[in-house]
Parts: structure tokens; sequence; C-alpha cells
């Protein structure tokens, strides 16, 4: 039976999800839930009661796609935001981007190119953690130059690639999802017999091997605000690898070479819209009828929010090659609240004696699950009381420090940036010291008054204060491998705390040594040194 291939704004207008039933809000009673069984150490969860309204949802699902419209629709006030569908090599959109002075509007122009032709305003606004979306481009070159099998190959010839830590190696038959990976280091002989026996081949982090991968994962995560990560896929025609499962990222699926049919499904419940974790593997009776189902061609592009079942497979008549792009686990308003929550408790039970006072003597009588159901009065005073102090307990909500602790946290997640070649040249790293006749020539960085500097990216340090000292922590020296390195970070002295934040804030223009809010030239330039020598700034032309 041939599927039939839908235009990106056929999908784009028409597959309106209507926003998830609000999550039920959270009450005081305590509940007994029940244990979930555990199966080979991991939790099993049973099929749950598929609820009449998230049927309705999947059957208008279901309907809306099958209707075609054109582009012509869109607002015009997103008209100039479309840029042009056809595409161009990837090599020249990063040239074109490099000559763009501000890092925020790169990632911004980069996004847009990624998800071209959806305006990304619209996106943001209509699509963006609500439902799928589709573009199909018919252009197999569109994201030329991002990554290849002969990249693949290569890095596998010439890299250090290690089963389970940078390859993995899996199979889906007969509804059973295995992984085969071997210990060791993964080499072609090898692993071209895996892909030969069926099996899909996965590369966790191919930005360490990547420089393109790592380029344009750099610059994206200044679009998120939030770590951008991604997966190789590559798997034999007729094949599938992994079993249906939902993850706890925006998923950015791009389709290098082949081609993929892909099935994506409604979140089968309320509690799974938007999940912490990402869910364990479906059997196929679990997950009903998809709400989307296409096949994906070289430059076309899947988008699906986290939460959404979904599985892919090969067709008989080709291989599959697509790179997923991922951002925004864990940065939720949740997640900063766990965060604020205990920072806020410490500050009240400091300042406010109400935190401090006892609880009844005789409270473990009447409260707990044990007596849940009991009629008493004391029971509806005590949630009063806790609701009292819940309330009050906003009073003392440190919200920019727990802001700068997910600040941090993204710091350290973040890639180094990717230096341009003027970069380079006015930075640390281009600086002319080096060894010539025997001895060590134009040692020192030269930095006077005069010297023009900016921050190497907007995002590339930030100010945190832990309440005795202030330390700027910064990106420039992370490593291209998720959390290899600790989190870079270094004291700023209190008379510098200024100057910093001034920097930082008049990014993207260079502002001169000079103009540093410092007590004397001798600080204004120690503290330009100490954050070239770093590499968080560089200088308008090369010293």
């Amino acid at each position: 039976m041939e599927r039939k291939h839908m235009s990106a704004f056929a999908l784009y207008q028409t597959l309106s999800v209507e926003a998830p039933p609000p999550a039920k809000k959270p009450s005081l009673q305590v509940s007994v839930k029940k244990k979930k069984k555990k199966e080979n150490g991991v939790s099993k969860v049973n099929k749950p009661q598929v609820k009449p309204e998230v049927k309705k949802k999947r059957k208008k699902l279901q309907k809306t796609v099958q209707r075609e419209e054109s582009c012509e629709d869109i607002a015009e006030e997103d008209e100039e935001e479309c840029v042009n569908g056809d595409g161009e090599a990837l090599e020249e959109v990063l040239a074109d981007l490099s000559k763009i002075n501000n890092s925020r509007e790169r990632a911004s122009k980069l996004f847009q190119w990624l998800i071209s032709p959806i305006p990304a305003k619209t996106f943001f606004k209509e699509t963006w953690e609500k439902k799928p979306i589709l573009v199909q481009r018919k252009n197999p070159h569109y994201y030329k130059g991002l990554f290849s099998t002969a990249e693949f190959d290569r890095i596998l010839r010439q890299e250090d690639v290690q089963y389970g830590v940078n390859l993995d190696v899996t199979s889906y038959t007969n509804g059973k999802r295995e992984t085969h990976s071997p210990p060791g280091r993964a080499l072609p002989f090898t692993v071209w017999d895996f892909y030969e026996s069926g099996c899909s081949l996965r590369m966790l982090n191919p930005q360490a091997f990547s420089s393109t991968v790592w380029s344009v994962l750099s610059i994206l995560q200044e679009q998120f605000g939030s770590m951008a990560g991604a997966n190789i896929y590559l798997t034999p025609p007729g094949t599938q690898g992994f079993a249906p499962h939902y993850d706890d990222i925006e998923a950015f699926v791009v389709q290098l070479e082949g081609k993929k049919h892909w099935r994506v499904y409604y979140p089968r419940t309320e509690d799974e819209v938007l999940p912490v974790l990402s869910s364990p593997n479906f059997d196929q009776a679990e997950i009903g009828k998809p709400i989307l189902e296409v096949v994906l061609e070289a430059g076309d592009l899947l988008y699906f929010p986290r939460g959404f079942i979904h599985q892919g497979d090969c067709l008989p008549d080709a291989h599959s090659l697509h790179i997923t792009v991922s951002s925004y686990q864990k940065n939720s308003w949740g997640d900063l609240l766990q965060k604020l929550v205990p920072a806020a408790l410490e500050v009240a039970m400091e300042e406010d004696v109400e935190f401090r006072q006892g609880l009844p003597l005789d409270y473990l009588t009447y409260m707990g699950v044990q007596n849940s159901d009991k009629d008493d009065p004391r029971r509806n005073k005590f949630f009063s009381r806790i609701e009292t102090l819940m309330k009050k307990l906003t009073n003392y909500a440190p919200v920019d420090a727990a802001v700068d602790q997910k600040a941090r946290d993204f710091l350290h997640d973040c890639l180094p940036p990717l230096l341009t070649p003027d970069e380079l040249s006015s930075s640390v790293l281009g600086a002319p010291a080096r060894w010539e006749r025997g001895q060590a020539k134009d040692v020192g960085t030269q930095i006077t008054s005069q010297t023009r500097v900016r921050l190497l990216r907007a995002g590339c340090a930030r100010l945190c204060s832990d309440g005795e000292a202030v330390h700027l922590f910064y990106t420039t020296d992370n490593s291209r491998v998720y959390h290899k390195e600790e989190p870079k970070s270094f004291e700023i002295k209190a008379e510098h705390t200024d100057a910093v934040e001034f920097l930082i804030h008049s990014y993207p223009k260079f502002v001169t040594v000079g103009s540093f809010p410092c007590d004397s030239a001798e600080d204004r330039i120690s503290l330009a040194e100490l954050l070239f020598e770093r590499g968080i700034i560089h200088t308008a032309e090369a010293l």
C-alpha cells in the first residue's frame, strides 16, 4: 500500500492539537500509590485505560492530517520570517552566520534555517511543546554537509569510538528490543558486520567527533537557553532499531540520507504530557493508533515534543541516516522549583519563627495515610496551617539565586564555542606568542587601556554569588564530551564585579578596557588580561 506524502504546510496548518488538559491541582491529601512491578530491574508500566477525551483528540488529529492546504495561508506578518525553502549547503550557511556580529542573532538565524519555511515565531507560539510538525522539502540536499555515512565511517576508522559510550548497536524484531554492543572499541570490521546483520547503529555524541555537528549545536544552545544535544541513527533497509517509546526532550529529527517510515502517537494519559523522564519500551498494543504516519526523505524534518510516543522503521528499498537534535531536558518550571523551594525553606526557617515552631504533640494520631479516612476536625486545621505556611514561603523565595543555579547547570552542560577565523585570530588561541630561533617571542597579551574587547559569546559567562563570594562561570574551557570537565569558574574580586557586569551587558558591542568601571587603570588591565587568558573575551583587532 502506497503511503501518502503530505506537504509541509498541510500538516503545519491542519495538525491542530487541543491544549492538553490542565494537570490535576495537587492536593495536600496523601494517597497510597501502588508500587510498579519491576521486570529485569526496570519499572514496568501497566497499560493505562485510554480516556475518552484522549481518543477524541486522536480521531480529530487523524482527520485533520488528511487535509491539504498550502503555504499561502500563512499570516502576512510572518511572511518576512520565511527563508528560502530551497536551502543551501550547510557550509555556506555557517559561513554566512559567522559574519553576524551577535551570537544570539546567529542562533536565531540557524534555528530558522533548521525549520524553514515555518516561521520560528509561529513555531514557538503554536507548536513548541504542543504538537508534532512535519516539513517535507523535496530537496535531498537541504541538510547537506551536516553529517553523512562517509563521515560515520571516517570516525570509526580514525577516532576512539567505544561501544556503550559513543556507539550502541540495537535491534527491534518481533516486538523485542535488544542491545548487542560488545565491550571495547568499535572498529569498522565489527560495526559494519553488525549493520549487515540488520542492526541499527546509534552514535551518542557525534559533536565529539564532527566539527560541523559541534558548530551547529554550540550555536543552537543559545537559541534554546538549554543544552542542545544530538544522536546519529544509521538503520539498514527493512529493519527497525528501537521499540515505541517517548523521550524527555524536544526532538528535531533531521533526515540526512535515504528514508524512514515514522509513526507518532499522542501521549496516552495526562500524566505523560511533557514527562519528566523518558518511558520504557512499549508493546504495540499499548499505544493505539498513530496521529501521524509519514515517510521522511533526505532534506525533511520531523519535530515532536517530549511525551509523544514514536517509532521509526526502514522501508525495504533504502537505508536511513538521520540526526536527532534535542533540547529542553529538565528545563521546566518544576525543575526550577526543585532548586527554589529548598532554598526558600532554608531562608524562612532562619528568618521566621513560624517555620521553627513545633508540630502538634499528637499530630501522628490523626495525620498520615492510615488516618486519611478519619473525619477529624484536627486534620482540617493541620491542612490549613500547611497552606498558610506554603503561601508565606513565597516571601522568602530567592528566585534570582535559584535561576543562577539553573544557569550554572546550563553553562556546565554547554558545548564550548567553535570559533570563527576572525574570533580565533583575536582571542587567546590566536595570540602571537611562539618559540622561534631558540627563544620565546611576543610573550604577553599586550592589552592596553585603548584595547577594545567584548565577550566571545553572549552567554559564555555569568556572574553568580554564593552569598559570600562572587564567581564567574564560563563555557569556553568546556569539553565537547558531555560533563567530561568539572564546571569552570573562578572568584571575581569585589572591586571587579561592576566591570564584569558592564562587559556582559555591553555585548555585542566592543568596549575599551579604559571604560571598565574599576578604581584604577592597573585594575582595568589586569581584569582584561585575566578574562583574555581564560578565553572569555576577545579583542576587536588581533593583538
